[in-house]
């Protein structure tokens, strides 16, 4: 047996129906010789367990592939006996160990591919002694080491596939030996000094990937001289220097051009416009400065545009044209121009750029002017990112067409009006930042429609009236909803309970009032509270105590008022509660939160007692003791016992008078009727 297999109606089950083996599933026999197997061809048959030794034993085997499978342990070294072996395939298993040096023994392998394992240690030198090796791809595994000078003695070699290892050291400028080369993928490694000039000696090089390492140095001239490549990346390393003006003039097939995230200077140079089949343009996050050239809008194949991060300029209207060429460019669907020193207004060309366009960021520019008010022209956009600038004036009308879109931001604009109730259709939308601008009037309550929002801005305006009931309906509100920072007033709504995703509630700095709602503890999920600034009033409900994942929560400077909320104590997550300015009173705790004087902030609140000593509050039982010292209570009972005791006396003496009166009476009609006068009596 060959294998184990995890799944029994799978593999070897109708291997063990067959009534040979040559005609089992993944089994090829030879013509000449018929019963022996020649290729086992067993990707993706949900093979688990150990890759048996017993393998090596079929001498004619010319293929092997195991790809994609469950198979552990370690690469037997008695496949090194498959003289006739001219692939193999063990990528994407669980195989763990070295390469064993005894795969010098098929002499004949063109294709080795043990990728996306997890294989460890150097690359075995026998390698290079495969002679016939043309496809090496031993990406995606653990192996260190630099990259072996023998490696380049395979003359035949046409895909070298080493990324997402460990390798380190140089890039040896024998690989220029390697005539044969089409794809060459180094990417994910720990590689460092320059890019060797022979690169520039391959004339069939079509593929060259040197992402994510620790380049450095300059590109080499070589490297634009190779007519033949498809695409260059080398993003993320520490490359330097300046294009040269006329690097992209034998660039005739290129597709992509990736040098993002180096340390690239100087201009675009206006040749790029040579390079005519580029579909991926990313130059983002390097110091390029001057103006972006025309030339480099007539890319008509280009869909991913990135310049952004750079020292880029626009100052006048003839800055943009760039722009303007890219409206011909019908497959754009990524434009990111962000972080850069752009300024002056944007062109309207912008709104006739292609229909396919999904992205556009200009974030972190000096734009002025206003939004194009055509920009709902672009129907298919789904991400626009327009914060830090300093546009002015409204929301174009047509912003309502963009029904696609799924993230906008405005932030930090000076941007006015009011924002129209039409927002209501961008259904779609899960992102929307409003924040720091000069929006006024109410929030329109047509963002209740907006059911797939995640995240809500709408902070630092001039926003006035209540807060609309209709946005505590949006229960995907997950991330943040901010209103603070407006004019906000009325109380706050106790629908804020069916928020139960959301994170972080910031209503800051408003004119709102009445209580807290007690349903805010159904935010279960909430971390972050600010309503400071207020004129929240009342005591803090027992039920917020709900709030077991708070982190964060500020009720300065409102009205509050009863006990403090003791139940911050006992929340484990909660850092830095701020109740101060309010009109708690009563004894503060000294557990949790309350046990360390520089985790809280409570000044303001004079009838606050107790506390851990840190804090310097009076004693709550003296405090008690001088009450009753100085308490009038004592003689207002005396004296309300006094005045007791003098209205009993009177009501006592005014009964014995009547009664005397009475008696008189009695006694002077009984004399009378005895015939007895008054005197006699």
């Amino acid at each position: 047996m060959l294998f184990s297999t995890s799944s029994p109606s799978s593999l070897l089950p109708s291997w063990n129906k067959s009534s040979h083996y040559c005609s089992c599933p993944g089994v090829l026999c030879g013509r000449q010789h018929p019963d022996r197997v020649v290729a086992l061809r067993l990707g993706s048959f949900n093979l688990s367990g150990r890759i048996s030794p017993s393998l090596g034993n079929l001498s004619f085997l010319q293929k092997l592939d195991l790809r994609d499978n469950q198979l552990v342990g370690q690469v037997p070294p008695e496949l090194g006996r498959l003289g006739r072996l001219q692939g193999l395939n063990l990528s994407t298993n669980f195989l763990q160990g070295s390469i064993p040096a005894a795969m010098r023994g098929c002499t004949k392998l063109k294709v080795l591919d043990l990728s996306r394992n997890k294989l460890q240690g150097e690359i075995p030198a026998e390698i290079g002694s495969l002679k016939d090796l043309v496809d090496l791809r031993l990406h995606e595994n653990g192996l260190s080491g630099e990259i072996p000078q023998y490696l380049t003695d395979l003359q035949s070699l046409r895909f070298l596939f080493l990324y997402e290892n460990r390798l380190s050291g140089t890039m040896p400028p024998t690989l220029g030996n390697l005539t044969s080369l089409r794809h060459l993928d180094l990417e994910g490694n720990m590689l460092s000094g320059a890019i060797p000039s022979s690169l520039g000696l391959l004339p069939s090089l079509s593929w060259v990937n040197l992402e994510n390492n620790n380049l450095s140095g300059s590109i080499p001239d070589s490297v634009w001289n190779i007519s033949s490549l498809t695409a260059f990346s080398v993003g993320n390393n520490s490359l330097s220097g300046a294009i040269p003006t006329g690097a992209f003039n034998s660039l005739r097939r290129l597709e992509t051009i990736i040098l993002s995230d180096n340390q690239l200077h100087g201009y675009i140079p206006a040749s790029i416009s040579n390079a005519s089949q580029i579909q991926e343009l990313q130059l983002n996050n390097n110091f390029f400065s001057g103006t972006v050239p025309l030339e480099a809008g007539n890319l008509r194949n280009v869909y991913w545009f990135q310049i952004s991060g750079n020292l880029l300029e626009a100052n006048e209207p003839k800055d943009w044209e760039f722009l303007t060429a890219l409206t011909n460019s019908s497959q754009l669907q990524y434009l990111l121009l962000g972080s850069c020193k752009f300024g002056g207004a944007l062109p309207d060309s912008l709104s006739n750029l292609s229909n396919s366009l999904e992205f556009i960021s200009l974030f972190y520019n000096a734009i002025v002017g206003s939004i194009p008010r055509d920009i709902g022209n672009l129907m298919n956009l789904q991400f626009l990112d327009l914060s830090y600038n300093s546009l002015i004036g409204p929301l174009p009308s047509s912003f309502s067409m963009l029904k696609d879109l799924r993230s906008f931001s405005v932030m930090s604009n000076k941007l006015s009006g009011l924002v129209p109730l039409t927002i209501g259709n961008l259904t779609e939308l899960n992102h929307l930042e409003l924040v720091d601008n000069s929006f006024s009037g109410r929030i329109p309550s047509t963002l209740g429609n907006l059911t797939k929002l995640v995240e809500l801005g709408l902070s630092s305006n001039n926003f006035a009236g209540p807060i609309p009931t209709e946005i505590f309906n949006i229960c995907t509100l997950s991330s943040i909803l901010d209103v603070s920072y407006n004019n906000l007033e009325g109380s706050l709504p106790q629908e804020i309970g069916k928020l139960i995703n959301l994170v972080e509630f910031r209503a800051a700095s408003n004119k709102l009032s009445g209580e807290i709602p007690s349903n805010l503890g159904e935010c279960q999920l909430l971390q972050n509270l600010y309503l400071q600034n207020n004129m929240f009033s009342g005591g803090i409900s027992s039920l917020l105590s709900e709030l077991k994942g708070l982190q964060a929560v500020d009720l300065s400077a409102n009205n509050l008022s009863g006990q403090t909320p003791t139940f911050f104590g006992t929340i484990r997550t909660l850092g830095y509660p701020n109740i101060s300015f309010n009109s708690f009173s009563g004894e503060l705790p000294t557990v949790g939160v309350f046990a360390n004087a520089s985790a809280i902030s409570i000044q303001g609140n004079s009838e606050l007692c107790g506390g851990i000593p840190d804090l310097h509050l009076s004693s709550c039982t003296s405090d008690l003791q001088n009450k009753k010292r100085k308490s009038p209570v004592i003689p207002i009972v005396i004296s309300l016992v006094a005045t007791s005791f003098i209205i009993v006396l009177l009501y006592v003496l005014l009964i014995r008078h009547k009664q005397q009166m009475v008696s008189r009476q009695i006694i002077y009609w009984a004399l009378n009727h005895l015939g007895l006068s008054t005197k006699e009596s």
